[in-house]
């Protein structure tokens, strides 16, 4: 899957050719997760409607929940001002958080809203 010219060219990638996509829950608002894009993870993500992302680690791309089932269905993609981070809004089915937690913020919380 190749990515529109039109949208590639307003991305302003990494040095190494990725974009951040911050993940959203569309029912809660919630933010669940950080990961990285590279053109075909995002070309995948925006002609299936299923999240897929670049691992930096294993150097390959990866769709959520193809391992665990824990899947995202994309209901939308937004590019930031600066072009170098998506915001996807999806529904969330199970953790989106390799330990399993709903969200990748979950455990530690460095700062407590004010009362």
């Amino acid at each position: 899957m190749m990515l529109d010219p039109r949208i590639a060219a307003r991305l302003k990638r990494n040095a190494d050719g990725l974009i951040a996509a911050v993940v959203q829950e569309r029912g809660s608002g919630d933010v669940l997760m950080v990961a990285w894009m590279d053109d075909a993870a995002l070309a995948r993500t925006l002609e299936t409607r299923e999240a897929t992302y670049y691992s930096r680690s294993r150097r390959e791309q990866w769709v959520k929940g193809a391992t665990s089932g824990h899947t995202q269905y994309v209901h939308s993609v937004r590019l930031d001002c600066d072009g170098d981070t998506v915001l996807l809004t999806v529904d969330q089915v199970g953790g989106a958080c390799h330990t399993g937690d709903h969200s990748c913020f979950d455990a530690d919380t460095l700062l407590q809203p004010e009362r």
